[in-house]
């Protein structure tokens, strides 16, 4: 079993390294345990001169019970308009697997969207590769159960820029938007879809 990490890498700093840190030797811990610590921020300084300053870009690493690759990969934003419901409840990814099959199988039923929310036992989880953010024009809300707790969402409850709360079908009319976000994607990035938008 192997997981994946994924850090966005800009003007040549590392965004979030220390919730990517904590995610990565937690998952190490509960899974195989370990009980060392890799310092990601070390292995990364040592690798940085192999990316430009002036470009984007997703550093992937790969690891179990110690790193087997890191790879950096020029990024661009996704253009997302539609999304399409897609109900699974025996879905689990609590973890960041490098195996993404039950999502993948998922995500063959977008059809003419492009991407899908996933609803488990009722509730909104996860798009399939970022966690969601409902605007209901006061406040910015993410769903209390996603599939994985990711990096750029841990740091916006930090801030205090966003709460959790239980989201169901039902509730989908109180929102006029939903942004994606994870740990390429910034807030202030805006991949935003209306909520007229999505499909059923």
């Amino acid at each position: 079993m192997q997981l994946i990490e994924t850090i966005r890498a800009e003007k040549g700093e590392f965004l979030n390294l220390n919730f990517h840190q904590n995610r990565m030797n937690n998952s190490r811990m509960e899974l195989f345990n370990c009980t060392d610590k890799i310092d990601l921020k070390s292995i990364l300084q040592n690798r940085s001169s192999e990316i430009s300053t002036n470009q984007l870009y997703k550093c992937r690493i790969i690891y179990d019970t110690d790193i087997k690759n890191v790879e950096f990969v020029p990024y661009q934003l996704p253009d997302i308009n539609f999304l399409k419901l897609v109900k699974c409840d025996e879905i689990e990814y609590s973890h960041k697997y490098y195996n993404r099959q039950q999502i993948n199988v998922l995500f063959e039923q977008k059809g003419t969207a492009d991407d899908i929310i996933i609803v488990k036992n009722g509730l909104i989880t996860d798009s399939s590769f970022s966690n969601l953010l409902f605007y209901n024009g006061k406040q910015w809300l993410t769903p209390a159960f996603p599939l994985l707790k990711g990096t750029q969402r841990a740091f916006l409850l930090k801030q205090e820029i966003i709460l959790t709360a239980d989201i169901r079908l039902d509730d989908l009319l109180h929102f006029i938007k939903i942004r994606l976000i994870n740990a390429m994607i910034k807030f202030e990035d805006e991949v935003d879809v209306e909520i007229e938008n999505i499909i059923n």
